[in-house]
């Protein structure tokens, strides 16, 4: 029987040859970044070891403390509401908008209209699929209510909105991954873009321990002297993964490209198949995940899906229903209906470049077949 996976890494000669020459360098972080930069059009850009230790340097930046609050949709990875816990912080959750399934900004806009507290110090948006939200309608949300746009854009690395790189946008800072999905062992790595000055200085005195050194120096200055000024942190990129992720980097236009190839072809040829409604182009969209709906017992339907070779997921189940959430904040299951309503529909099937047009084809078949035998 046929197996098509549900994520899938590109991988060939050039990353060997990064990394061969990553054993001969130790540069391969700073020219990551600039790479980053360049690709984004930010103003800098802090490599990390995972997309998690971006997320919690980015809140150690701005100097979360406890008691604070930041927004995030209900439809977001638990890293998201993780690293605002571990300040003892609180992670307020906003229900999703059913047609992108980002955070929706009229529910956003309400909750900050009713709520003008000084713990409020910021949003965490994750572009849910590589989708971006409304970025121009939120960011007129932030400035007129003086709150920090955080970008979870971990999904979406080369996604663009109105043309424009995600990343060149001058909100607080942007996260990115690559390694998305973590589900490869072979290279990690998250980078934090911003373009404020005092941010980025900040999170690369933190990520490496708060550590400042001395410089040698003729009159007198000892480089092997050091100091520690704050509490800082150990999430720097390794030159092996800085080398592996340059070469990933280069190819990401190409991968995006196949993704939408084959994103195309799953919405001509499963456009009319009953039970099964395909995700909306609200805007530029990646694809870093296709997410359809299945209209009753999504469950079945990806367990015969899954007997007939094809790989399925989640994105996601929402924060509220998970065990912490639920019992830390006494959230009940209705409290985000239409984060309720979607999870209860949303598979996500096979997309990435590595899947030929013939196993494309197999997934559209089999999902054709399977939706036939629905009551």
């Amino acid at each position: 029987m046929k197996r098509v996976p549900l994520f899938g890494m590109q991988i060939d000669k050039k990353e060997s040859e990064e990394i061969i020459n990553a054993l001969e360098s130790q540069k391969k972080e700073s020219i990551l970044e600039d790479k980053l930069c360049k690709y984004t059009q930010s103003a800098y850009a802090i490599a990390t070891c995972n997309e998690t230790a971006s997320l919690h340097l980015a809140m150690t930046t701005m100097d979360l403390k406890r008691g604070d609050k930041i927004i995030c949709s209900v439809n977001a990875y638990p890293n998201v509401p993780e690293v605002v816990r571990h300040f003892d912080a609180e992670p307020i959750f906003i229900d999703i908008d059913l047609d992108d399934y980002n955070i929706d900004l009229d529910e956003l806009e309400k909750y900050l209209a009713k709520n003008r507290s000084k713990k409020l110090k910021g949003v965490i948006v994750s572009y849910v699929a590589g989708q971006p939200t409304d970025l121009k309608r939120l960011m007129e949300i932030a400035e007129h209510y003086g709150i920090m746009i955080i970008e979870d854009a971990t999904n979406a690395l080369g996604a663009t909105y109105e043309g424009k790189a995600i990343g060149s946008y001058p909100t607080a800072m942007t996260i990115f991954s690559f390694n998305p999905h973590n589900q490869f062992p072979l290279g990690n790595g998250g980078m934090i873009t911003t373009f404020q000055e005092e941010f980025n200085e900040r999170a690369r005195l933190l990520r490496n321990n708060a550590i400042v050194k001395n410089e040698w120096s003729e009159d007198g200055g000892l480089g092997y002297v050091y100091d520690v000024v704050d509490i800082g942190l150990d999430y720097r990129m390794s030159n092996f993964d800085a080398a592996f992720n340059i070469a990933l980097l280069e190819k990401n236009d190409a991968i995006i490209k196949r993704r939408k190839e084959i994103a195309a072809l799953y919405h001509k040829e499963l456009s009319n198949t009953p039970h099964i409604e395909l995700p909306k182009e609200v805007r530029e969209h990646s694809y870093a995940l296709f997410i359809i709906k299945i209209d009753k017992n999504r469950d079945s339907f990806a367990r015969e899906l899954y007997k007939r070779g094809v790989e399925v997921g989640l994105h996601y189940i929402p924060l509220h229903l998970l065990s912490y959430y639920k019992q830390k904040y006494n959230l009940r299951i209705n409290d985000y209906p239409k984060a309720l309503r979607n999870f209860q529909q949303i598979l996500s099937i096979p997309i990435h470049a590595n899947l030929s047009d013939e196993d494309v084809y197999y997934v559209i078949e089999q999902i054709k077949e399977v939706a036939k035998s629905r009551r």
